[in-house]
């Protein structure tokens, strides 16, 4: 070995050993920094730390969340089922179970260590919002297809779930439109058509009311019976050159205060073999129709009890 071959080689040696020192001194400021902890050590199974444990806890709290939306929204079980599960499917979660109730999502989920992990989350039956259902199956389709990212979607989810509701006076307008419409396909003529447009509207304005006052179910739709009740009474006492029907009316008129699509999908539930949920469902559309019955039969019971019952 000539001079100039040994000189380069002690020169390699004494690089190796200054960035083995380097990396010492960086190890041991590093660890006085994070109390004693070895940040760039690598765990036994090979994992960065909180990889991936953090990412399926990431995955299940937005398949929950889109769950908890579109079930506090009105949609069936059937769909809220199939949402997580393809949210799950797309970020390589496989073995993960969900048991969707009309009130509550419970989930599972299992890695490849058998670790298990599991969320329950209670969501209240509320209204409807079948635009945040539509956009949540849409984003749920771009999800499947792997054109938005995890982040991407929980921000995406955030703004949905924000979305407001119809303006008060579209939804007045609908609400009076709809009554004088099934007003007039239970054989009323165009006059009674009108005026189930008219008390359609005003008890719509209640019915907002009620609900940014943050009034119980069972009060707004119980008022909202009578109320239909009072107007149809004052309608048919008013010197009007037609006749008017008060059961047209009231039938008419309390269209708005109907949960139809509550009913409907209480029998999708059940179609779908999903009992429960469809029970409870229908149940509460059921009680529905007893609290405006309620309203209904208490006015004209007073009413009656009042003229003595020659007005009726």
């Amino acid at each position: 070995m000539t001079e100039k071959e040994s000189m380069k080689e002690d020169a390699e040696q004494i690089n190796v050993k200054r960035i083995k020192i380097a990396d010492s001194d960086l190890r041991e400021a590093v660890r006085e920094r994070t109390d004693g902890e070895d940040p760039i050590a690598v765990p036994e199974d090979g994992r960065k730390p909180g990889g991936k444990k953090a990412d399926m806890r990431e995955v299940l709290d937005l398949a929950m969340n889109m769950g908890r939306v579109l079930l506090k929204n009105g949609a069936e079980i059937f769909r809220v089922e199939e949402t997580i599960e393809h949210v799950c499917r797309r970020f390589d979660i496989a073995d993960v179970e969900s048991f969707v109730m009309s009130n509550g999502i419970f989930m599972t989920a299992r890695d490849e260590e058998e670790e298990v992990y599991a969320k329950v989350k209670h969501i209240p039956i509320s209204g409807f919002h079948l635009g945040i259902v539509t956009e949540v199956n849409d984003l749920s389709r771009e999800i499947s297809a792997g054109n938005v990212s995890l982040a991407e979607a929980k921000e995406r989810l955030r703004r949905i779930e924000a979305m407001p509701p119809k303006r008060g006076r579209f939804r007045v307008f609908a609400a009076g439109i709809g009554s004088g419409c099934f007003c007039y396909l239970l054989q009323a003529n165009l006059w009674e058509s009108m005026m189930a447009v008219v008390i359609g509207c005003l008890l719509y304005v209640f019915v907002i009311f009620g609900e940014n006052h943050r009034l119980s179910k069972i009060i707004i739709n119980i008022v909202g019976g009578g109320f239909i009740t009072i107007m149809a009474l004052l309608a048919l006492q008013l010197p009007w050159p037609f006749p008017v029907r008060m059961d047209k009316l009231i039938i008419g008129s309390i269209l708005p205060l109907v949960p139809g699509l509550a009913f409907v999908n209480s029998i999708r539930d059940i179609a779908n073999s999903d009992f429960i949920s469809g029970i409870v469902r229908i149940v509460d559309a059921l009680l529905v129709f007893v609290y405006i019955a309620i309203g209904v039969g208490f006015v004209l019971g007073c009413f009656n009890k009042l003229t003595g019952g020659v007005m009726l």
